[in-house]
C-alpha cells in the first residue's frame, strides 16, 4: 500500500503543478486580453471614423495568417482535430495571432467576441507542456481539455462552466475521469488569477422569475424553440459567409479587405453602430428593456460576414447578444419576465450552437443564480434539440445524444414510408 502512495503522489503532484501552470497563464492571458479588449473598445467609441479602417486591418490580419499563420488558421477546429486525432504540437504563435486579430477586429468595428481568442490562447499555452512535460498522446487529449478549460473559465468569470465545457464540446465519451477533475482544477485556478489582476467581468441579473405552472410551460417550450432556430441560424450564416469568401476570392488575405470595406459602408450609411464589437452594453440593456424584433437577426449577419470574410474573435458573446436580444423581444408577446427571456436566450442560443447544453445550463446558473436553474436548463436543452446538426465548429464531433436521437428519428420514418 505504502508503495503504491508513493507512486502515486509525484504523478499528481506533477499534475497539480500542470494545473498551476496553465491555469496561471491561460488566466493572465485573458486578464490582458480582457483589459486590451476593453481599451480598443473605447479608442473605437470615441473616434467613430476609424471603421474606415476595416479593410487596412483587415489586410493585415489576412497577409499575417497567410503567410506566417497557416499552421494556426484552424482556430478552435485545430483544437477539435488535434483531440480528435493527434499530429503535433499546436505551435505556441496561436495565441499572439489570435489576440492580434482579435483586437484588430474589434478596434476597426468588426463584429466578434472574445471565446474564440481565449480558448485559442489557451490550448495553445496547455499544448506546450507536452513536450515540457514529456507526455504521450493520451496524455496530450487531457492538456488539451485544460487548455479550453481555463481559456473559456478565465474570459467569462465561470469555472463551473468553462471546465464541463471543455468535457463536453469533446464528446464526453472520449474522456476519462481524470480528465474530468483537471479540467475543473485548471477552470478555477484560470479565473482565480484574472480575479488576481482585478480584471472586472459583466454581471446580469435576473430579479424575478414565476411560480411554474402548464400555461408558462407552453410559452417557455415556444421561446426555447425559437432560440433553438436562432442557433442554427447563425451557425449556417456564418459556415454561408466563409464558404462564399472562399469560393469567390482565391487569395486569402484579400477576403477580409473586400469584406471589410463593405462592412464600413454598412455600418456608416445604415447607422448600426451597436451591432459591431462585442455589443455588451446592448446585452445588458436587453434584461430591462424590450429589444427590437430585428436586433437578433442584424447580429447573426454582421457577426457572420465578419468571421466569414477573415476577421478573428470569437463567436459566443455574439451568441449572447443574439439570445438576450431574441427573448427580450419576445417578452411583448411572451408573458413572462423580460429579464428571465433574456437570460434563457443568452444561454439557450450558445447551447443550440456549440451543442454544450450541460455547460451552458452552468453557466446560467453561475451568472443568474440557482432559483432560475429551471428554466435555464429547460432552454438550454430544447435549443440544443431544435437547433440541428450544424454547430458553429465544423470539426465538431457531435455524434452526442442529439445525433443518435436524430438517427433513430430518421430509421422510424425510412422504415414506414
Amino acid at each position: 500500500m505504502l508503495e503504491k502512495v508513493n507512486n502515486t503522489l509525484p504523478i499528481l503532484l506533477k499534475w497539480f503543478f500542470i494545473c498551476v501552470l496553465i491555469g496561471f497563464f491561460s488566466g493572465s492571458a485573458s486578464a490582458f486580453f480582457l483589459v486590451s479588449l476593453e481599451w480598443v473598445t473605447q479608442i473605437r467609441v470615441q473616434n467613430s471614423w476609424i471603421i474606415w479602417l476595416l479593410p487596412i486591418g483587415g489586410l493585415g490580419i489576412g497577409l499575417g495568417y497567410h503567410y506566417y499563420g497557416t499552421t494556426v488558421v484552424k482556430g478552435n477546429n485545430l483544437l477539435l482535430e488535434e483531440y480528435d486525432q493527434p499530429q503535433r504540437v499546436i505551435p505556441l504563435k496561436m495565441a499572439p495571432f489570435v489576440l492580434l486579430g482579435t483586437l484588430i477586429t474589434h478596434l476597426f468595428g468588426g463584429s466578434a467576441g472574445r471565446e474564440g481568442t481565449a480558448v485559442q490562447m489557451g490550448g495553445a499555452i496547455a499544448d506546450q507542456f507536452k513536450v515540457i512535460f514529456n507526455l504521450d498522446n493520451y496524455e496530450r487529449r487531457t492538456l488539451i481539455i485544460m487548455g479550453i478549460s481555463a481559456g473559456f473559465a478565465s474570459i467569462f468569470g465561470t469555472p463551473m462552466a468553462g471546465a464541463i465545457f471543455a468535457i463536453e464540446v469533446l464528446y464526453c465519451s472520449k474522456i476519462n475521469f481524470k480528465s474530468v477533475i483537471l479540467s475543473f482544477v485548471v477552470a478555477f485556478i484560470a479565473h482565480f488569477t484574472v480575479e488576481f489582476w482585478a480584471v472586472k467581468h459583466t454581471h446580469y441579473n435576473i430579479p424575478e422569475v414565476p411560480v411554474w405552472n402548464g400555461s408558462i410551460l407552453l410559452w417557455c417550450l415556444l421561446a426555447s424553440v425559437l432560440f433553438g432556430l436562432a442557433a442554427m441560424t447563425f451557425s449556417r450564416t456564418t459556415h454561408f459567409w466563409g464558404r462564399l469568401f472562399s469560393k469567390n476570392i482565391s487569395y486569402p488575405p484579400l477576403r477580409p479587405v473586400i469584406g471589410g470595406a463593405i462592412l464600413a459602408l454598412a455600418i456608416y450609411f445604415l447607422e448600426v453602430q451597436k451591432f459591431v464589437g462585442l455589443g455588451v452594453p446592448v446585452i445588458v440593456d436587453a434584461f430591462t428593456n424590450p429589444s427590437e424584433n430585428y436586433d437578433f437577426l442584424l447580429k447573426i449577419l454582421f457577426t457572420g460576414f465578419t468571421l466569414g470574410c477573415g476577421f478573428k474573435g470569437g463567436e459566443v458573446t455574439p451568441l449572447f447578444f443574439v439570445g438576450a436580444t431574441l427573448g427580450s423581444a419576445m417578452s411583448l408577446f411572451i408573458p413572462l419576465p423580460i429579464a428571465l427571456l433574456a437570460g434563457m436566450g443568452f444561454v439557450a442560443v450558445f447551447s443550440g450552437a456549440t451543442h454544450t447544453p450541460i455547460a451552458c445550463t452552468a453557466m446560467g446558473i453561475e451568472l443568474f443564480g440557482l432559483e432560475s436553474a429551471f428554466y435555464i436548463a429547460l432552454a438550454c436543452g430544447i435549443a440544443y434539440l431544435a437547433s440541428g446538426s450544424v454547430g458553429i465548429y465544423s470539426s465538431q464531433n457531435s455524434k452526442g445524444t442529439k445525433y443518435h436521437l436524430y438517427q433513430r428519428f430518421k430509421r422510424k420514418n425510412l422504415k414506414d414510408f
